[in-house]
């Protein structure tokens, strides 16, 4: 299905080094593409509402908000509005947690060049894509009834959020500075999330991501 040339896309990622990288990669393959950028969910959601795109591509940590809440609010306000998450998450863990979500597609930040053009233009003329992965997930999921087995389906999307954050070395004000969320529900965030993972520490939690990540 050939696409067409000035269609209108949007990056939302909190790093100005993978915005910058990916737009360059969507830029050779789709030259006249017009392409903004946003670096949190409540831009991204003041983007949506302005302008008169085709595809969001977003990652799933940024500040002021959560991927869900993102997608709930393009589902509610722009329902034909394609939704590519692109993550440096585990996809046979976490991609079908997206896809569940409303996501038409997960694309992982690993991937190379191609298998990005081929997830772009899946996404614009679909509004869906898989990696071959996550295909084998989902197949697997529908014999077995259930999908790889992991800690994390526990968790609210918040709770995900907050467990990535605190894994990455982000301190409890500094996620609530980015959240905007008050110190005491960061703190009460953490504890729940340790309390449904089993585990006392964040070491132990940096490890079980480590290992569901790998």
């Amino acid at each position: 299905m050939s696409l067409k040339a000035d269609v209108r896309i949007i990056v939302a990622d909190d790093h100005g080094i993978v915005r910058m990288g990916l737009i360059q990669t969507i830029k050779r393959l789709l030259p006249a593409a017009i392409i903004s950028e946003v670096e949190d969910y409540k831009s991204l959601s003041k983007a949506i509402l302005k302008e008169e795109l085709d595809l969001v591509i977003m990652d799933v940590n940024m500040p002021n908000g959560s991927v869900q809440e993102a997608i709930d609010y393009i589902k509610m306000h722009k329902p034909n509005l394609k939704i590519l998450i692109f993550s440096s998450q585990d996809e046979e863990v976490y991609a079908l947690r997206y896809l569940k979500m409303g996501a038409g597609g997960y694309l992982s930040k690993q991937s190379y060049p191609s298998v990005i053009e081929t997830a772009v233009t899946a996404m614009l003329s679909t509004g869906r894509y898989a990696s071959e992965v996550v295909k084998e997930a989902m197949f697997l999921g529908s014999l077995s009834g259930a999908t790889k087995e992991s800690p994390f389906e526990a968790l609210s999307d918040r709770e995900l959020q907050i467990a990535n954050k605190i894994a990455e070395g982000i301190s409890l004000k500094e996620i609530s500075n980015q959240l905007n969320l008050h110190s005491s529900t960061i703190s009460t965030y953490k504890n729940r999330l340790f309390e449904k993972l089993n585990i006392r520490s964040v070491p132990e939690l940096v490890e079980i991501l480590r290992l569901y990540n790998q």
